[in-house]
């Protein structure tokens, strides 16, 4: 039998009208939409439907407005198919609705889980990050090395792009280096803070509190977890908050997910960043999108095929 997985993407693949097709085609996806304005308090239909962009790509609304998108896409699928996933995995705050797909929780639970980590994110301003391409870890490391100030990596994407966080000046000489160094592609990248980095720890031990007053239940379809890409299904109280100070290990869940006989991969969102991440992982497993009615009834086309 074929292994699949379901991934889930992060912020950064937002856009304003996503989720709106499915939501005007599919009843159960303007039911995730209802549900998720009612626990929010506030229009995420909206906001995903008309931005404006400069609110849309705010934290507070980024966050919640894809997770609400990814859910919408996944049920509206699991309503037209019987497809179980292996494993689920998402990038970041797509973790979360990888958590949701796999039982972890209910997506009131989930809805108020991103709705606390990205107000405890928002609140924490300074700092940059930059997505380093066509670059290996060992130079990006050696030119950490060298600068005066807090830098980390944030995202292992894929083999060749990696991204690092920190303090603006440090980050910013960091890619001075890489760049005298022959790495063509630096781009700075437009956050509020220094993502999964130090600075976001005492968020990270602030979300702690709240999740310990969340039902979190055991995994019913193992999660590959951003912190340390391995198989998981309990502790996943604990893994949360680390998660928002940590590195997302993402190439390494894919090639994890891959060791262990998946070769098709769905991913439930907006956009298709993940599918493009995947082909530099690795160029033979096959990877599907679903984000709008076209995409969602394609995907399952090709899946009966195969």
């Amino acid at each position: 039998m074929k292994k699949i997985a379901f991934l889930f993407p992060g912020q950064g693949s937002q856009a304003v009208g996503m989720g709106m097709d499915l939501y005007e085609n599919y009843a159960i996806s303007k039911q995730v939409f209802d549900i998720a304005n009612n626990v929010l308090n506030k229009d995420i239909t909206n906001i995903c439907k008309n931005g404006p962009d400069e609110i849309l790509k705010q934290t507070i609304n980024t966050q919640p407005a894809i997770l609400t998108t990814s859910i919408a896409a996944l049920e509206t699928f699991k309503s037209l198919t019987n497809i179980t996933p292996t494993y689920t995995a998402g990038h970041s705050l797509g973790e979360y609705a990888a958590y949701y797909a796999s039982g972890v929780t209910t997506l009131e639970n989930s809805l108020k889980l991103i709705q606390k980590r990205a107000e405890l994110m928002n609140e924490v301003q300074g700092g940059s990050m930059a997505a380093v391409l066509n670059s290996d870890e060992d130079t990006i490391n050696s030119c950490i090395s060298e600068v005066d100030g807090y830098v980390a990596i944030a995202n292992y994407n894929s083999p060749k792009q990696i991204v690092i966080t920190g303090d603006d000046n440090a980050v910013k000489k960091v890619c001075e280096l890489l760049q005298e160094r022959g790495v063509k592609r630096v781009i700075p990248l437009a956050v509020s803070g220094a993502f999964h980095s130090k600075y976001m720890k005492n968020a990270g031990e602030k979300f702690a509190e709240f999740v310990n007053n969340i039902e979190v239940n055991n995994a019913l379809i193992p999660v590959i977890t951003n912190i340390d890409a391995e198989i998981t299904t309990s502790n996943i109280k604990e893994k949360m908050p680390t998660q928002i100070y940590s590195p997302v290990k993402w190439y390494q869940s894919i090639e994890k997910m891959i060791n262990h006989g998946v070769d098709t991969f769905i991913e439930f969102g907006n956009g298709t960043v993940l599918a493009g991440l995947n082909r530099k992982i690795n160029s033979e497993i096959t990877t599907y999108n679903v984000f709008d009615k076209e995409s969602l009834l394609e995907t399952i086309d090709k899946l009966k095929e195969v």
